[in-house]
């Protein structure tokens, strides 16, 4: 088969491609047949050595998927060859996805419905799980609520936007673009913001009528997050999704509000999370409120080019190698 391997950390070029043996599936595994493969920014940070958790080299990177099944082990039910599925990890752990097969537990593996594609189906893993366990189980966010999408272009922002929208919170989504603007849109904002603009803070407060917002996703901390607090209204949270630095805050704009600063890693999610997560997302996916948008494609081999491209600022939609 032919896999993406590192045998070092270090930049996107520590990735090459190599040929392997075939897998073949054990009495409890599944082999699927890759078919796309989702490419996240986790990914690169795990690849460069700096991330709080590293696998034992050489490694496989990515946890993200989407394929038919291959073959299944002689304990295995619920799944047959033939059945298209995504996937969020395999029996390597966080990791394997970068390759033209993989092996999985049923754990692992979910049924992808007709409508969506392969490019789809990889887009699912960690966006749209992040999206839903930041929204769900960190915010506790409610029908009625404003949500304000920090960085709503990407994989996750976008996927955030649809699932709010889709259970009836009112969405303020945030883009550095027209372009990416409009898309935000198009998933289900009712508000757009772009924010590069000067007093785009006091746009999201016109928005809700000086009120505040109740829940911000932000996908970027070490910018945002002083402001992102200004902007809360009464017993507002912060859910930081993503950060790549240090920030200074004022502790003053959570006191008065009640608010809270919420962490979270999608890694802390326990498999009962993960199986209500990933129940939901199967639901929203064959009922068509939930539809990942795809950036860009690249061949497998170019994995080192969409590690760059998936860091670049800007990015719109879900970047995806196709092995």
């Amino acid at each position: 088969m032919k896999t993406i391997v590192v045998r070092e950390f270090g930049g996107p070029d520590v990735m090459q491609l190599e040929q392997m043996a075939d897998p073949t599936a054990g009495r409890s595994e599944v082999l699927v047949r890759i078919k796309a493969i989702g490419v996240n920014p986790v990914d690169t940070y795990i690849r460069s050595g700096g991330y709080a958790r590293k696998p034992s080299l050489p490694y496989v990177p990515g946890s993200d998927a989407a394929g038919e099944v291959e073959a299944i082990g002689s304990d295995v039910e619920g799944f047959a060859a033939g059945d298209r599925v995504y996937l969020y990890g395999t029996t390597a752990g966080y990791s394997g996805a970068y390759a033209d097969r993989a092996l999985c537990t049923t754990a692992n593996l979910h049924p992808l419905p007709p409508k969506i594609s392969f490019a789809q189906g990889a887009a699912i893993g960690v966006p749209c799980a992040t999206a839903h366990r930041a929204l769900f189980h960190r915010a506790r966010a409610q029908p009625g609520e404003i949500v304000l999408v920090h960085g709503a272009t990407g994989g996750v922002g976008g996927a955030a936007v649809q699932i709010a929208h889709h259970h009836g919170m009112t969405v303020i989504g945030t883009g550095g673009t027209d372009r990416g603007l409009a898309q935000v849109r198009e998933q289900g904002a009712d508000f757009v913001v772009n924010h590069h603009a000067t007093g785009y803070v006091d746009d999201i407060m016109r928005a809700t009528g000086g009120r505040g917002v109740d829940v911000v996703l932000e996908m970027a901390a070490h910018i945002n997050l002083d402001r992102d607090l200004a902007l809360l209204a009464p017993h507002g949270r912060v859910v930081v999704v993503g950060n790549r630095g240090r920030v200074e805050i004022d502790p003053r704009h959570t006191m008065g509000r009640d608010a809270a600063i919420l962490g979270m890693s999608l890694f802390n999610a326990t498999p009962p999370d993960l199986a209500s997560i990933h129940a939901a997302l199967v639901a929203a996916l064959a009922n068509g409120t939930l539809s990942p948008l795809i950036g860009r494609e690249f061949p497998l081999a170019e994995a080192p080019q969409a590690h760059e491209a998936v860091m670049a600022p800007g990015a719109l939609g879900k970047i995806v190698l196709i092995p």
